[in-house]
């Protein structure tokens, strides 16, 4: 695995995280209403996976996330 490749896929992942956490700000922002009748939030909160981590996704967590 050449370096470049892996500059390639950690960009990748930080933009996949980068659009993950703006569309959940863009959710969040939205009246609760309007959140209920899409759905969202899905989860029931933030659950603590088995390894004591919490299951949010967002930017700040995207090199650890595998």
């Amino acid at each position: 695995m050449s370096i470049l490749s892996s500059i390639g896929r950690i960009a990748t992942e930080f933009n996949a995280a980068r659009a993950r956490y703006q569309t959940e700000r863009a959710l969040r922002s939205l009246p609760v209403e309007l959140q209920k009748d899409i759905g969202w939030p899905e989860v029931t909160g933030n659950v603590p996976s088995s390894r004591g981590f919490s299951t949010h996704t967002g930017v700040g967590v995207w090199a650890g996330a595998k």
